[in-house]
């Protein structure tokens, strides 16, 4: 008798899980013991055993899919074993309307063609998902090229996700047969990214079929000259081109800031790649031009006067889901802005005698953010989130602060603002903004926020309202602090003032909630001492 194996829960808040790899494919013989796949959770990626012995019959979670918990994920019994009514009859799995059975030609089957139903050597790579809101991603660069002999843990690209670029190693090892998505493309989540295999693998139909149905077999060529190269432009890797350079992303914004043209540093990584050490380590032989063009800052020489001039700059994946997210929270959540001045008076005062303490820094943003997560505590409807069927207040407090990077705009979170001390916002925040404009912020570093504080009062602007950062409830604009007459005890003298402005979803913060915060966040910032209780 065949049995189902569904996804297991492998950790108390898991609730869907990913399929790695996996260990396993169909017609394999199982032993009680066997790891059958390494399924990714909510908090880590974990092998899970087989508690029954058999053939693999049916995979109904191809590599890189995700399903709910207790979903179809495989079945396992005897050789040739009618299985087609356990597949009817678990809502969760993909059927086929013909009578299932194993033979050696399984590849034929029209079930949907994963590396499990692929020769064992051959496995097509597909754009990761790096982050939780990522749902296409870009390639940057490849680091590989097709006819490259590719090892477990070489870096193969990397990708440009909605938050960060990150590195994309292989974890197989073969020759790269073939590259899907050149290099300043974008393509969504488990779309072909590359095939590794033998050398002199045919593999002529597998990347247009992947996922669509059809398992193509990949077959050996016995033939002593090199494989075929697709001679199409499309399907050309273009990362082997004479004047490429290769090199990671945080070394290209060190050689930047230092004005540093890469073609002149010698990279001691993998294939040349230059690295941070290389670009720190680096000195200079002549004077480089500062004022280096690039492909983003490429000006017109001479402007004619009256001549229409127009210049394309490709939106970065940073800047369309920027896009997207902000018009979609713009255009569902109901925004209203209250906004009120506070005195900084008192602020000043107290923020240069905290820095007079040895190895201490606090700016006006740390006050304000400390200020916030102690409001929000008194005020949790604030920090709440809008659901269709109930309204969350959240009583932990993690504020998103927003940092401007080159590409647009990036939320790292501090986790648990409301227990960290003055310094401890200081310095937890120099760490998240000094990695973020270098690109090294981890995803779920940029996950969690309740709350978000945003700040152009470096840039001179007084006063701005924010879109609210979803699935945030409010956001706080933060203006300069300027020196004005201001009344007091009813004589005009001269004070410093801050606007701040909060941007409310009228789902579920009304006015009065919002103004109310508001008032004790005033109390908070106008008076220190308070937030050092």
């Amino acid at each position: 008798m065949a049995t189902v194996i569904n996804m297991p829960r492998l950790s108390d808040t898991m609730t869907e899980g990913t399929v790695a790899t996996w260990l396993k494919k169909v017609g394999d013989t199982i032993k009680e013991g066997d790891i059958l796949a390494e399924i990714e959770t909510d908090k880590a990626t974990m092998e899970f055993e087989s508690f029954n012995s058999g053939v693999l019959l049916y995979i109904g979670i191809p590599e890189g899919e995700s399903a709910p918990v207790d979903s179809l994920l495989a079945i396992i019994g005897k050789e040739g074993e009618d299985i087609t009514s356990l597949i009817f009859n678990n809502s969760n799995s993909n059927t086929q309307e013909e009578k299932v059975t194993v033979t050696e030609e399984v590849a034929d089957k029209k079930l949907p063609t994963s590396n499990s139903q692929l020769p064992a050597n051959v496995k097509v790579i597909t754009m990761p998902r790096l982050s939780d809101t990522m749902t296409t991603g870009t390639v940057a660069t490849w680091l590989k090229k097709v006819g490259d002999v590719v090892k477990e843990g070489d870096i193969l690209a990397e990708i440009e996700t909605d938050k960060a670029t990150m590195e994309f190693e292989s974890f197989n090892s073969g020759t790269l047969l073939f590259i899907g998505i050149q290099e300043g493309e974008s393509a969504p989540v488990d779309s072909v990214l590359a095939i590794i295999g033998p050398a002199g693998t045919d593999i002529a139909g597998i990347a247009e079929n992947y996922g669509k149905g059809e398992a193509p077999v990949a077959k050996s060529i016995e033939k002593e000259e090199a494989p075929a190269v697709a001679t199409s432009n499309s399907q050309l890797p273009t990362s082997n081109s004479n004047d490429r350079i290769f090199a990671s992303p945080l070394a290209k914004q060190i050689a930047k800031d230092k004005g540093i043209h890469l073609s002149q540093v010698q990279g001691s990584g993998e294939n040349g790649r230059i690295t941070k050490s290389d670009v720190e380590n680096f000195t200079a032989s002549a004077p480089v031009a500062a004022s280096q063009p690039t492909t983003q800052n490429l000006q017109p020489t001479t402007i004619i006067a009256g001549e229409v001039v127009t210049e394309e700059i490709k939106n970065s994946q940073m800047r369309k889901i920027i896009a997207k997210r902000l018009a979609e929270s713009l255009f569902t959540a109901p925004h209203y802005n209250l906004t009120i001045e506070v005195s900084m008076d008192d602020a000043m005062k107290s923020r240069a005698i905290i820095n007079a303490v040895p190895d201490t820094k606090v700016s006006f943003n740390d006050m304000v953010i400390k200020a916030c997560a102690m409001a929000l505590k008194k005020h949790p409807k604030i920090n709440s989130q809008w659901k269709e069927e109930a309204i969350t207040i959240n009583h932990h407090v993690n504020i998103g602060v927003a940092v401007a990077v080159e590409d647009g705009l990036v939320v790292p979170v501090l986790r648990f603002t409301d227990a960290m001390s003055l310094s401890q916002i200081g310095a937890g925040v120099r760490d998240l903004a000094g990695r973020a404009k270098t690109k090294k912020l981890l995803p779920t570093e940029m996950e969690g926020s309740t709350f978000t504080v945003s700040n152009l009062g470096m840039f001179g602007i007084v006063e701005f309202n924010s879109i609210i950062n979803q699935p945030n409830s409010a956001i706080l604009s933060v203006g300069a602090i300027v020196e004005k007459p201001v009344v007091k005890n009813g004589q005009i003298v001269v004070g410093n003032t801050m606007m701040l402005s909060l941007a409310c979803d009228h789902r579920t913060i009304d006015g009065a909630t919002g103004a109310q915060f508001l008032q004790t966040l005033k109390l908070f910032i106008e008076n220190p001492v308070t937030m050092l209780a």
